[in-house]
């Protein structure tokens, strides 16, 4: 299986009367992907029962599911009995590990806020402030070390938070800071990724990439539903394992073609 079809999407906030509603963008995945990416915000609340709803609305997909969870995964703070049920339903959650299917890797960390740019918040002050930075800094050191692990030539970074300011943009420029931080971004360039996916962003920007080029998907529900409304609400990318990693490709290689085709936002990557 030379060629994979990687579906990515986010934020789809299941409540406890979902039931049904994700079911036809379940069907379109299972007709177009080899796996399913899930970027956070999986529930409203972090509630075991929208859990509970979503593993049913997930359980006719006959593909790999990875997942890492989002800011509203954690507000009821039940979110290791969330994980469990998750788990448990044969979905692969990423917090800061690495999984690999179909000859690619996957590496996942919720991330952080923080700011981007010269606007990293840094460790400088009140411990409040401090501590608020070590979890950014331990979010990026997770991601790292995640994406240490693999092996595989082609990879794929997972995260709920942005780690570029790109895909944030058409937000109000007062939370940019809380939508994602900049130190996420170091990992992802160094570890060469094919592509990276997250969500968070109900109202930012579906593409931007790294500082190296590496395409970076904003596959929030609510912002393919507002800018795209015609088509499913999730990014299909294809990514071709016989073709040379990123960073390896001979010169005069053209590693990224894109394409928007006419049932959704495909987009192909190392063919």
């Amino acid at each position: 299986m030379p060629i994979v079809r990687v579906a990515a999407m986010s934020d789809v906030h299941v409540t406890k009367t979902s039931q049904g509603s994700l079911a036809p963008y379940v069907a379109q995945v299972a007709e177009r992907a080899d796996v399913l990416v899930l970027c956070g915000d999986l529930t409203d609340y972090g509630l075991p029962e929208e859990g509970r709803v979503l593993v049913k609305e997930l359980a006719l997909l006959r593909l790999p599911i990875i997942a890492v969870l989002g800011n509203h995964d954690y507000e009821a703070e039940k979110q290791q009995e969330l994980s469990q049920i998750l788990t448990d339903a044969g979905i692969t959650l990423l917090d800061g590990e690495s999984y690999e299917t179909h000859g690619i890797g996957f590496a996942g960390v919720k991330g952080f806020c923080g700011g981007f740019g010269r606007g990293v918040l840094g460790s400088w002050g009140e411990p409040a402030v401090k501590a608020f930075v070590k979890e950014a800094v331990d979010e990026a050191l997770k991601l790292e070390t995640a994406l240490a692990r693999l092996r595989t030539p082609h990879k794929v970074g997972v995260l709920h938070y942005a780690p570029v300011r790109a895909t944030v943009e058409g937000e109000p420029l007062e939370i940019f800071p809380y939508l994602g931080c900049g130190r996420l971004e170091e990992p992802l360039t160094r570890y060469r990724v094919d592509v990276v996916f997250h969500g968070h962003a109900h109202n930012g920007t579906l593409d931007g990439h790294l500082a190296n080029g590496t395409p970076v998907y904003n596959v929030a529900m609510p912002l393919f539903k507002r800018r795209v409304p015609d088509q499913p609400p999730f990014r299909i990318v294809e990514i071709d394992t016989d073709a040379p990693a990123p960073g390896t490709e001979p010169d005069g290689y053209h590693g990224m073609e894109r394409r928007r085709s006419g049932d959704g936002v495909t987009t192909a990557v190392a063919r």
